[in-house]
């Protein structure tokens, strides 16, 4: 070996010592029993010894096992969950990973109505908007359930991080400004909504540390509108006069929903077309003035959803830091949705168990797959040809451009029209009783519910075509 030789390796041994090591952050998410009376930041470190102490490697996502038998644990948590991580592996060593433990205790109570938009001269009651504690329970696993092309979801929770760092830094709003307004459009159906009530949830479970409470406030669009002249600028002031208020808490986050914006921006713009009154001009004028002052609250993030784009103003599109497209879900997308719907009914006994191929497996299946009539004995081969016949419907799917509100609805509409009352479900020897819930024994097969989803789709198309 040559001394250049001998040289270069030497040097390349230094470069890699020097090479810093990547270190990905992993959030976990603990979610504690509704009576739970253990202090949070005890549960944080019980639970970060017990990972650290019982796994080499992790998962993700994937739910933790085995803390259920120490005591500690087991009276306080419910679960626990290995939540995301930027790292693109779905394995990682727990030497390259930074645990971010996040426990939480969710609400259980309903969404409650706090504004109206009365005014002295007004006697309509509508509500102007409602408020939901955070974390709820009825929004748990909301925010896995939306399935997007992209990284959608990872991209909006790194835009809040990314604020919280220039506020805390003290960034000069002079030199470097945000407004703290994310806006999503699209055609309807594609889950805007549903994302901003889920990003709500999953950020009052990020910063649980900062912020000892959240709420989600959603505004109803329509009712800032009144049936008197000159009063509806003001049911504006006096709804964001109450959101201040809330937003004083400073250790409660607050997040302000405005569903289907457009119905005010498309006001603003026809009042200045001159075909609506000026109150119209009011309103909006009005609502971007109280932006203005809300983007200035650390604690505040405005959301807001659309599902005709070109009727928004753009006084109020460049006021959103983020104006994201939510698309009708690609074919991929639309197997995940199937596949997680198809697993959650054979997970609760109404479609008899199979193994549901994830999307790659599916790909695979296509080709592996050979047509027959003839029902496979071998449950390997039955089910990669369900993960053929899903893949199928997802591509038809995707051909009928159905909207993912539409594809949650697909397993109902199929078992109420061809598996329920008045059809066979599955041969059974033992009769199940009126009124018990289903059990494996008398659950659907597999290839039974699949038929029926194919002729509701068609059903679905038809119906469509017939409107237009």
């Amino acid at each position: 070996m040559t001394a250049d030789n001998q040289l270069g390796i030497v040097q390349e041994s230094r470069d890699n010592q020097l090479a810093p090591k990547t270190i990905w952050t992993t959030h976990v998410e603990v979610r504690l029993q509704p009576r739970a009376t253990a202090r949070f930041e005890s549960i944080r470190n019980q639970v970060h010894a017990y990972i650290t102490s019982s796994f080499d490697r992790i998962a993700i996502p994937s739910l933790v096992t085995g803390w259920e038998d120490t005591p500690e644990l087991a009276s306080s948590v419910e679960r626990i969950a290995i939540a995301e991580s930027l790292c693109t592996s779905h394995t990682l060593s727990l030497e390259d990973v930074a645990l971010e433990i996040h426990v939480y205790q969710p609400s259980s109570s309903e969404s409650f109505e706090e504004f109206t938009n009365t005014g002295a001269q007004d006697d309509d009651d509508t509500m102007a908007a409602s408020v939901c504690e955070l974390p709820n329970r009825n929004w748990e696993g909301l925010w896995d359930s939306l399935i997007y092309e992209g990284d959608i979801k990872m991209k909006l929770l790194d835009y809040i991080h990314a604020t919280l760092v220039f506020s805390d830094a003290n960034v000069d709003f002079n030199l470097v400004s945000w407004n703290r307004v994310v806006l999503l459009h699209g055609p309807p159906g594609t889950g805007k909504t549903s994302l901003c009530r889920a990003l709500a949830q999953k950020l009052s479970i990020r910063l649980s540390h900062r912020y000892t409470h959240a709420r989600l406030l959603e505004i109803n669009s329509h009712s800032l509108f009144s049936k008197w002249f000159s009063e509806s600028g003001k049911l504006v002031q006096r709804l964001f006069n109450s959101i201040t208020e809330l937003a004083d808490e400073e250790d409660g986050f607050l997040i302000v929903l405005i569903d289907e914006v457009e119905s005010l921006t498309a006001a603003r713009a026809g009042a200045m077309a001159g075909t609506e009154p000026s109150d119209g001009l009011r309103v909006v004028n009005a609502l971007l003035t109280q932006l203005d002052k809300l983007k200035h609250r650390k604690n505040v993030l405005v959301m807001s959803t659309s599902n005709l784009v070109k009727a928004i103003d753009t006084a109020f599109v460049d006021r959103a830091d983020i104006v994201q497209y939510i698309d009708l879900p690609s074919r991929d997308a639309i197997y995940d949705i199937l596949r997680t719907s198809l697993s959650e009914i054979v997970a609760k006994g109404i479609v008899a168990p199979i193994n549901v191929p994830t999307l790659g497996e599916a790909h695979v299946c296509v080709l592996a797959v050979k047509p027959s009539d003839s029902l496979p004995e071998n449950p390997h081969e039955r089910s990669r040809q369900v993960g053929a016949r899903l893949l199928a419907l997802a591509t038809q799917c995707k051909t009928r451009n159905l909207s993912g509100r539409a594809l949650r609805r697909l397993p109902v509409l199929a078992f109420a029209r061809y598996l329920s009352i008045g059809h066979v479900i599955a041969p059974s020897s033992t009769p199940r009783t009126p009124g018990a819930p289903y059990s494996h024994n008398s659950a659907t097969p597999v290839e039974v519910w699949l038929n029926g989803m194919e002729k509701v789709i068609n059903e679905q198309v038809k119906e469509l075509e017939n409107m237009n």
